[in-house]
């Protein structure tokens, strides 16, 4: 699950102590984190013009591997060696840098894919070392998950982050009566926005898809700490945060029904090279 505001933050990627938290617990990462829409990689697959696939921002490989089962090719770059080793050991091959610091060596791709990382990346040299490194007709297709807690259970959860780390830039925010799945859509729209000032692309084309997912408590508890808003605080600062959630979600029986949106986009690499940037 992710925990961003209803009005994302603008420069996430300015945020590297949290950009890179998320290996804390890879374990608990890569077992509480859904996996994508089939229909979505599949979408993603047939777009592709050929099978070598760079997954940017792989994390633990959820979406690798999703991507390796229909016969793609893939090439892990991930920032947190921790998370790296882990996808390592399900079999990816990684390399760990930050997207914008990795050397392609001269290596191109069919496509390159990002799941629920790409607003770490700066949008601008992301797209343009996405140019760079793929092959005309080639597609650049960032996407991530966003999902929706119930009412009192969003609200118990920004009251206890608000309190351990008010200066946190990634929380729920339920003041503005905005849907957070709705407003995820922000986060590609500056994707494409960067795609766009970059060049090299045909429009990018943005993406949803729904469903829901039910999770009992022990569930729920399980996955929130792998979010951006607590993988950087402390044991205790933690603690609290997951105290008060479980206490919401006890006074509605201890089950939550919760809605996800994956957002993403696709944009078509042309065969007219962008300008070229300095690195």
């Amino acid at each position: 699950m992710v925990a961003v505001p209803p009005e994302p933050t603008p420069g996430l990627h300015k945020h590297r102590r949290i950009a890179e938290s998320f290996g804390v617990d890879p374990e608990r990462y890569d077992r509480a984190r859904a996996a994508y829409p089939e229909a979505m990689i599949e979408r993603i697959v047939s777009a592709g013009p050929g099978p070598d696939f760079l997954n940017v921002g792989c994390g633990t490989g959820i979406e690798a591997r999703q991507f390796r089962a229909s016969g793609r090719t893939v090439l892990g770059v991930e920032p947190d060696q921790r998370m790296a080793d882990f996808a390592r050991g399900t079999g990816l091959d990684v390399e760990v840098a930050t997207f914008e610091a990795w050397e392609p060596a001269r290596r191109t791709f069919d496509a390159v894919v990002s799941g629920t990382a790409w607003h770490w990346i700066d949008p601008v040299a992301g797209a343009a070392k996405a140019a760079r490194v793929l092959r005309p007709g080639g597609v650049l297709a960032p996407f991530g998950h966003v999902s929706e807690l119930p009412p009192t259970v969003a609200e118990a959860h920004a009251t206890a982050l608000q309190r351990v780390a008010p200066d946190s830039p990634v929380g729920f925010n339920r003041r503005s009566g905005a849907s957070i799945l709705d407003a995820y859509r922000g986060l590609y729209a500056r994707a494409a926005d960067g795609i766009r000032e970059v060049g090299g692309f045909d429009e990018p084309v943005l993406f949803r898809y729904d469903r829901e997912r039910t999770y009992s408590r022990d569930e729920l508890l399980d996955g929130i700490p792998t979010s951006g808003g607590l993988t950087s605080l402390a044991s205790d600062q933690v603690a609290e945060v997951l105290a008060a959630v479980g206490a919401a979600v006890d006074e509605l029986g201890g089950i939550v029904t919760m809605p996800y949106a994956t957002w993403g986009l696709i944009a078509i690499r042309t065969d007219v090279p962008p300008p070229p940037t300095e690195e």
